[in-house]
């Protein structure tokens, strides 16, 4: 189980790392490298605002869905009562996808790939943060602030529908880095300073 668990972890992290708002972008228009372009950020929003709503769909479908694919392997090799190896599994796609080796580990803000991680998880949990983000999302327009609420409601959650001690663990770990990642936006809101989605 070390030794399988360990393999799944670097495997995670690999195929975390894989740059889909990129990879969309340059399918969108070949000329546009989405990190010369708004935020230069690689997730789904800087996406949809350079490339429209379904490039930004196609990356977020993606970005969540190579964590749902790594949880989905993990859980077949280790089993499903291996707690402790799928959230380690579920932190390492989640960090690979913020510091991508291919990208010099300059990458996204993990929000997309957290969703994927909580969805695997805790489907309930991921439910009521997607409505936690939309309903923040339609009286601000602020992607960000529904990002940053999200995260830190999401340990909370975890911990509401008594989740297993290693996934809390995980839950706090992604919450932090996903505010590290937020800490311009975060100055930006204090500023009234950030752009809302969908404004010119």
């Amino acid at each position: 189980m070390q030794m399988e668990g360990t393999l799944l972890i670097v495997v995670a992290y690999l195929i975390g790392s894989i740059p889909f708002g990129m990879v969309v972008s340059r399918v969108f228009n070949r000329e546009i490298d989405i990190r010369n372009t708004g935020s230069g950020n690689i997730g789904a929003t800087n996406v949809a605002r350079a490339l429209g709503k379904k490039a930004g769909a196609l990356t977020l479908l993606l970005d969540a869905g190579k964590a749902v694919l790594v949880l989905a392997l993990a859980r077949f090799v280790v089993g499903a009562s291996a707690d402790t190896w799928l959230a380690m599994v579920g932190g390492a796609v989640f960090l690979g996808h913020v510091f991508p080796v291919y990208l010099s580990f300059k990458g996204g803000k993990g929000v997309a790939v957290a969703l994927g991680v909580v969805m695997f998880l805790s489907p309930l949990a991921a439910l009521a943060l997607m409505a936690l983000f939309f309903l923040v999302f339609f009286f601000t327009k602020y992607v960000s602030l529904g990002s940053l609420c999200c995260a830190a409601g999401l340990p909370v959650m975890m911990a509401l529908l008594g989740m297993p001690r290693s996934c809390l663990y995980m839950a706090f770990f992604i919450s932090l880095v996903v505010f590290w990642a937020h800490r311009q936006n975060i100055r930006r809101l204090f500023m009234g300073q950030e752009p809302r989605f969908g404004a010119k």
